[in-house]
């Protein structure tokens, strides 16, 4: 079930609200936990069924492992390290089954020259949300910072439905509390007044914008031999601004929905192309995930307490799990390495004691994070490197017929006239939707921001009332978020 549905918007969501807070108005604690675990399972399986065994199993598999792990420091049988070490292996084995095993066998055919059968596996809707959240569980049941809960706390944890599809990566110790607390079991309008604005903002932002945004970005990858220097940009551009708001959508109706809840999801995007280097657009882009790769992977391998090799060594290691984290296939892979590189010359740069001003240092570092998006999205090599063969200008450079005769002038330069953004299907108020693009990234508040200052008016009211009445007029079709591919 998508956030972005009229199903979800005007039926799954309100009846799960209304339920909720009346099984906890009459005292019915644990039937209203019990109720989010269903209406979560339900919301889950909502397109397929076949894979909700799948979820129960690995719920069941790894609250047991960490029960286990937490009741003592010395198992009768096997020690908790041991333990840990099981459920991180049987996690990864589980991801890697369905979300790779097709990676691995291409390989081998193309290496060794076989013709060994795909699998052809349907990938698990959520698999890479909900493996690393309870491998984090286990790793923090080890460090002994998670309390006894039953299964349903636990179920409820994994599989509250605001965070389970596409996160926010969630701690055990910052859910179950609040899920705990008296105060949260009443209907609180404050609340709700938030809730209900963030989700119109993040409803806005992708039926709006990005799916506006993919139809160029759509296009412009499907027809990468073409694109001349213009639309190659506008390609680029479109998929980093499509990836943008869609993600920063969905965690906006994430977080807007749980607040309903009277649950404060963690802050998962803080306007990540305002960074002005790479290490802070790491820290703004996908913060839960890039939380648990420096808790995870990054600190355990020795974090920065090494030495400088070492350092590099932990920082490529780290980003490339990332990459093949979101995806089987050699572009992620190498979309890791370039952001892994990017931080080893960041460190550098920095143990030098060199320094850029904001706006260049800005400059370097959106245009490589837009680059490197290029290898995220493109569906091959050619593809990837067409696309930046034509940013450059190698397959001309076009522009309107009606900048002909005052700048004719360039035409000396190889610079020509006419169709200049058809391979993208694009129109005359395509360039103008890439500069609100920028303008809204850089120019305006980020909804944490506003939040912050959010106060319940008639103007909050009618504006969230305009931009959410809108938003549901222009559902025509159903669109995925990009994240539920990962």
């Amino acid at each position: 079930m998508l956030f972005n549905s009229y199903e979800f918007i005007i039926a799954f969501l309100p009846i799960v609200f209304f339920i909720y807070f009346y099984l906890n108005k009459n005292k019915l604690t644990e039937a209203s936990k019990a109720l989010l675990v269903i209406s979560s399972l339900t919301f889950y399986s909502w397109w397929n069924t076949i894979y909700l065994p799948l979820i129960l199993i690995s719920m069941l598999f790894n609250y047991t492992l960490g029960t286990s792990i937490s009741k003592k420091k010395q198992h009768k049988l096997v020690s908790p390290k041991i333990l840990v070490t099981i459920g991180i292996l049987s996690n990864i084995a589980l991801l890697g089954y369905f979300k790779y095993c097709d990676f691995f066998i291409k390989n081998i055919n193309y290496i060794v020259n076989t013709n060994i059968p795909l699998l052809n596996l349907a990938l698990p809707l959520a698999i890479s949300f909900f493996t690393f959240q309870q491998i984090a569980y286990l790793i923090d049941s080890y460090k002994k910072e998670t309390k006894e809960y039953n299964f349903l706390n636990y179920g409820l944890f994994v599989t509250f439905f605001p965070q389970l599809i596409a996160g926010p990566i969630v701690h055990h110790k910052e859910m179950m509390p609040q899920f705990n607390n008296p105060k949260n079991k009443i209907i609180n309008l404050k609340n709700i007044s938030k809730g209900f604005y963030i989700f119109g903002v993040g409803l806005f932002k992708k039926v709006i914008i990005a799916d506006t945004f993919s139809i160029w970005a759509t296009n412009g990858f499907d027809h990468t031999n073409e694109l001349t220097c213009i639309e190659a940009w506008i390609t680029s551009l479109s998929y980093s601004f499509q990836l943008y708001f869609d993600f920063s959508g969905y965690t906006d109706m994430a977080v807007g929905v749980a607040l309903l809840f009277n649950i404060k999801l963690p802050i998962n995007f803080n306007s990540p192309y305002k960074a002005s280097n790479i290490q802070e657009f790491w820290r703004r882009w996908h913060i839960t995930l890039s939380r648990f790769l420096k808790d995870y992977i990054y600190i355990p391998l020795g974090g920065n307490r090494c030495n400088n090799i070492k350092v590099i060594s932990n920082l490529i290691i780290t980003f490339l799990i990332g990459g093949i984290w979101h995806g089987a296939g050699w572009n992620f892979i190498f979309w890791g390495l370039l952001h892994g590189i990017a931080l080893v010359f960041y460190r550098i740069w920095k143990l030098l004691g060199f320094k850029l001003n904001y706006i260049l240092g800005w400059f370097i570092t959106f245009n490589f994070v837009n680059i490197a998006w290029i290898f995220f999205r493109a569906n091959n090599w050619n593809d990837s490197f067409n696309v930046i063969k034509g940013m450059l200008g190698l397959n001309g450079i076009y522009l309107p017929n009606v900048f002909n005769n005052k700048l004719h002038i360039l035409s000396n330069y190889n610079i020509k006239f006419g169709p200049w953004i058809n391979h993208i299907n694009g129109n005359l108020f395509t360039p103008i939707w890439v500069t609100l693009g920028f303008i809204i990234v850089l120019g305006f508040k980020n909804s944490i921001e506003q939040t912050i200052k959010f106060k319940r008016n008639y103007k909050t009211a009618i504006f969230s009332g305009l931009l959410f009445g809108y938003s549901i007029a222009s559902i025509n079709k159903v669109s995925e978020f990009l994240y539920f591919n990962f």
